[in-house]
């Protein structure tokens, strides 16, 4: 399955649109996929502005109203019919970027 991810980002990027960019890195080395970054100055969180991350044509919307975490990409993978033997270690990967906003922004 051919999977494209989209991160609309602010510019210079903040916390969570480098957030979403390092998930998709994770997406384009681990599941082969297509991503691109689009800057943007409309703010509009998981929506049409920025910070959001799309998968497919659809944004991908945080379990909690505020942050994507890894299972809430996991979830949506998994609904996007991304096998789940495809995402072997992805847990793990997408943990990277995560950490690394929470080190900087603690």
């Amino acid at each position: 399955m051919e999977l494209t991810v989209r991160v609309i980002s602010q510019q210079p990027p903040g916390g969570r649109c480098t957030l979403y960019a390092g998930y998709a890195d994770v997406l384009e080395r681990q599941l082969k996929a297509r991503a691109e970054l689009v800057f943007s100055d409309r703010r509009d969180a998981h929506g049409e502005g920025f910070p959001s991350l799309w998968l497919n044509g659809v944004p991908v919307q945080p379990g909690d109203g505020v942050i994507l975490m890894p299972a809430d990409l996991l979830a949506q993978l998994i609904a996007h019919g991304v096998l789940e033997d495809a995402m072997f270690g992805l847990a793990e990967a997408l943990e990277v970027p995560l950490d690394r906003m929470l080190e900087e922004e603690g």
